[in-house]
């Protein structure tokens, strides 16, 4: 496929350079320039702008937040503003639903098609093409997009017509993350201040009833302390949270777990840890217990 690509984080690189290899024509921009010409290195085109990058099929965003999705988008010069009538705008972003729901719209309106398709995995995941790619929009852009979502995951999951509900999905996801790193950083605390070494505390945990990925991955991170470089940065979690928070409140949902997680994400960028991982939090639990 003829394919644009706007956002070159550690994400964004990684998933545009797995299109690449499958063979698809990628047309690149980023802010950050040196970062798209690591790409044009490897065979994709150099945009000098988001128009630049909107001639194709299709356009791929992978963008920090919602405030730079929506300027990609609809501001001045950019996507809905130049892509052509029938072809797709695939958001792989973390965004709120009510902007998903806003893009939906502006793309309708220009006979423009919208996919929303965030995924679950971090860095490692998505340079071995092995994310979890959460996928909702109308079921004939699905289908156009699935070589898309082959080259860059390991399964793709097709949740709705509407792509506001992909969003909503990786927002619970993410706060079920941010519990469970919140749950793992006061048990360590817990065990280590007992004198049990953290390693092997985990190995109990993995082995018997805590196996699931989300649990060996920030698990180790916390054993080790291996919190830089940040695979996912604690200030983009909060964000997560704030999202996710936000969505609850409109469909009139507590979630006090994530209340209480925000508050102490917070704290960890009033310490100066928000480009830490977010599984710094466990620190901040260590250092409470005085460890």
């Amino acid at each position: 496929m003829e394919v644009g690509f706007i956002g070159l984080g550690q994400m964004g690189s990684s998933i545009a350079r797995n299109l690449l290899k499958a063979g698809h024509r990628l047309t690149v921009f980023n802010r950050t320039r040196a970062k798209a010409e690591l790409l044009a290195a490897e065979g994709a085109k150099l945009a000098p702008n988001i128009a630049g990058a909107c001639h194709g099929e299709a356009v791929i965003t992978m963008l920090a937040d919602d405030a730079a999705v929506e300027e990609a988008t609809l501001g001045e010069g950019g996507i809905a503003g130049s892509l052509r009538p029938g072809c797709i705008h695939l958001s792989m972003s973390t965004i709120s639903p009510s902007l998903s729901e806003r893009l939906c719209d502006g793309h309708s309106a220009r006979g423009q098609c919208f996919v929303a398709a965030p995924v679950f995995g971090r860095p490692e995941a998505a340079a071995a093409a092995k994310l979890f790619i959460i996928a909702a929009g109308a079921a004939s852009d699905l289908e156009r997009c699935k070589p898309l979502f082959d080259a860059a995951g390991q399964k793709t999951f097709l949740t709705s017509e509407r792509p506001p509900a992909a969003n909503l999905i990786k927002l619970a996801g993410n706060f079920l993350i941010a519990a469970t790193i919140e749950s793992l950083g006061e048990a360590m605390a817990l065990a280590r201040k007992g004198g049990i070494d953290p390693h092997l505390f985990l190995e109990v945990l993995a082995g018997t009833l805590f196996s699931a990925p989300v649990y060996k991955t920030y698990g180790a991170i916390i054993a080790d302390e291996r919190y830089e470089p940040a695979g996912f940065k604690m200030a983009l979690g909060l964000k997560d949270i704030r999202l996710a928070l936000e969505a609850a409140e409109s469909l009139q949902v507590p979630l006090p777990i994530a209340s209480l997680v925000r508050d102490h994400l917070l704290g960890g960028l009033a310490r100066g840890k928000g480009d830490s991982d977010w599984a710094a939090l466990a620190k901040i639990y260590a250092d409470n217990s005085g460890l």
